[in-house]
């Protein structure tokens, strides 16, 4: 949608016809406001690779389009008279996310969502829209599905990595509940992550239009502290390293960083075959070629994909790409972040040799 359509759609939204000429000004620059604040959005950046990368194709693939594509997005939400819940439709290139995705009918009656590992969650209110794109594209029950029936530290052609793929908040919020990580048997995980009644909903924290976090409101309740990644509601030194002073978000990077150098290490040790991590490549596992612990970008290039993947390897990996995809993770549901990748260490650990002593599990 252009700009001056999307001025338009504004206009009959807010009734400009029947306002006297003041007021009709002061909601102008009110509208203004918002549109401006949308525009320097992720959402309504119209050179955004969310909104480019089929560029070439010309269309969006249905798959790809209800979250890519305003019009792919109304789709789903049925607003065009089709079955709601599916896209029908290839979605049209260069269409961000813009105003008509949220202010419909159908987007306001919207309140429970299906996740990727066939859950749905109901009652979900005005973060329901957000969550129909927030909440990744695979689950830990794929993972599982995957590594049925096979060895545990066997290298297998049948498996390939497991993406979750981007901005995965609501994924993360709902923990257990939806399973977004591999949840190792025998464990238990914290479900929906229940903040303060009035920070609780995506658009409590986010505005609406810029997506932007309200810092000054979290900063009201937790004091002491000079921006977010310094808040700290658990005590015990999950990292084991010593600072108990740290942000909970010190504790997740340093137990992330640990998960990623012990999969490294049970690629080259366990698996046969070095492993490392592009964070802007997909598929993100590359053979490390050279073995010297970094992804360069030549490496990172589809025929070297990493091929070793074992089920040991591959549950590390997906739960290391879970918590990386979603990097406000510490406030969106730092228990759960830290229970997955305390697992992971835990189960390669047992190959790989490492000390797990100083670390512990919230």
């Amino acid at each position: 949608m252009r700009l001056h359509h999307l001025f338009g759609l504004l206009a009959m939204l807010v009734g400009f016809g029947g306002l006297p000429a003041t007021l009709q000004a002061e909601e102008k620059s009110g509208i203004s406001a918002l549109v401006d604040a949308w525009l320097k959005s992720p959402h309504g950046n119209y050179h955004s690779p969310s909104f480019t990368y089929w560029n070439k194709q010309g269309e969006i693939p249905t798959a790809c389009a209800a979250c890519h594509s305003e019009p792919g997005f109304l789709d789903f939400l049925g607003t065009d008279g089709s079955t709601a819940g599916v896209v029908d439709h290839p979605g049209v290139i260069n269409s961000p996310i813009g105003c008509a995705s949220c202010h419909s009918a159908e987007a306001h009656a919207l309140n429970a969502v299906r996740f990727p590992s066939g859950v749905t969650v109901d009652g979900l209110g005005t973060s329901a829209t957000c969550t129909v794109c927030h909440q990744g594209r695979q689950s830990g029950a794929a993972v599982s599905k995957a590594v049925a029936n096979l060895g545990e530290d066997e290298v297998s052609a049948e498996l390939g990595f497991l993406n979750i793929h981007y901005g995965v908040a609501a994924a993360t919020m709902h923990g257990s509940e939806t399973g977004a990580g591999y949840q190792y048997p025998g464990k238990t995980y914290a479900g929906r992550f229940f903040h303060v009644p009035s920070a609780n909903t995506c658009v409590a924290c986010h505005d609406p239009h810029s997506t932007k976090v309200a810092v000054d409101d979290c900063l009201s309740c937790h004091r002491g502290v000079e921006q977010l990644t310094d808040i700290r509601m658990r005590h015990g030194d999950f990292d084991g390293d010593g600072d108990v002073k740290e942000g909970i978000q010190g504790e997740i990077m340093t137990l992330h960083a640990r998960l990623g150098e012990s999969i490294q290490a049970y690629g080259r040790d366990v698996a046969g075959t070095p492993i490392g991590y592009h964070k802007d490549r997909h598929p993100y596992f590359f053979r490390d070629t050279d073995g010297n612990g970094t992804i360069s970008d030549e490496e990172a290039v589809a025929d070297n994909r990493y091929q070793a993947w074992t089920p040991q390897l591959l549950k590390a990996a997906y739960n290391y790409q879970v918590v990386k995809k979603d990097p406000g993770g510490y406030v969106h549901h730092p228990t759960y972040q830290l229970q997955l990748l305390y697992d992971s260490l835990e189960s390669l650990s047992e190959q790989i040799g490492m000390d797990m002593a100083g670390i512990t599990r919230p």
